[in-house]
């Protein structure tokens, strides 16, 4: 079971380090560098996983967890990293990079992006594994939901069994919500991202969030299953833990700030530098 007054506490503590970069104890930094759809991440931690500073950027680089666009990531990654080292005063040397499950084919795509911006790759995750570092559950299922895919990790007494992925993420969400309203795209993205208009948007895009559950509940037994555990920029949207409990019939939660959580869990399993 997940200790959730643990993670929020840790999740704010990450937030917090996006404006406020924090004194690490005394060794070497990690660094996690999630890559995503929607939005290109750094968490640096130090050798006790205390969360020290924290950048990102919105990008448009990947797709489905594939990268696309290989100079406009290596762009935005080199000026996430320098602007991290400005704050530290310090050079960041090693980094561990995740992609989402089934897309392993990708890591090494990554890997030139991390180590063309001037990281050395220490640790290759899958993103619902890595989120698990920061989760600590021993039995239950992670899904990870961020703009282009729907991913789960299935563990079993703190091991992983099984991993899937499929096409289906929070660009969806934003397609759906601009065709409804007859907006681009971009204006259709602030609306997602705005939690005083969820509670309008929630039926607009149900359909969505109805097969994003629909997903895990194709990969995961039920009868064996007592609880989701959700993370990813997309679990943002409030009330979609509330349509996965309804639709796989499996007790769902997460905690109150879920963006973050990957990232952060990528930090965790570097090699300190």
């Amino acid at each position: 079971m997940m200790d959730l007054e643990r993670v929020n506490a840790y999740m704010a503590r990450v937030r917090a380090s996006e404006t406020e970069t924090f004194e690490p104890v005394p060794g070497g930094l990690k660094t996690g560098l999630d890559l995503g759809t929607a939005y290109i991440v750094l968490v640096v931690l130090d050798e006790e996983d205390n969360p020290i500073a924290c950048e990102k950027q919105a990008a448009s680089v990947l797709r489905d967890g594939v990268v696309v666009d290989y100079i406009g990531a290596l762009h935005i990654v080199t000026g996430l990293k320098k602007r991290l080292e400005e704050r530290l005063g310090r050079e960041l040397v090693n980094c561990a990079i995740a992609m989402p499950a089934g897309t392993e084919s990708s890591a090494q795509t990554h890997r030139y992006v991390a180590e063309g911006a001037g990281f050395e790759v220490t640790a290759v995750l899958d993103e619902p594994s890595a989120a698990n570092a920061v989760y600590q559950i021993e039995d239950g299922v992670v899904v990870d939901i961020g703009g282009g895919t729907t991913g789960l990790a299935v563990l079993e007494n703190g091991c992983v069994v099984r991993t899937a992925d499929e096409p289906t993420g929070g660009s969806h969400l934003t397609l759906v919500l601009a065709g409804n309203y007859h907006i681009p795209f971009e204006q259709a993205e602030e609306i997602k991202m705005d939690p005083s208009r969820h509670r309008e948007i929630l039926p607009v895009v149900r359909a969505v969030a109805e097969k994003m559950a629909s997903i895990v509940r194709r990969y995961v037994d039920r009868e064996r299953t007592d609880t989701l555990y959700l993370c990813g920029g997309t679990c943002c949207l409030q009330g979609i833990e509330t349509i996965f409990e309804k639709e796989t019939g499996i007790r769902t939660v997460k905690p109150e700030d879920p963006f973050l959580v990957t990232p952060a869990g990528i930090a965790m399993d570097c090699t300190a530098g």
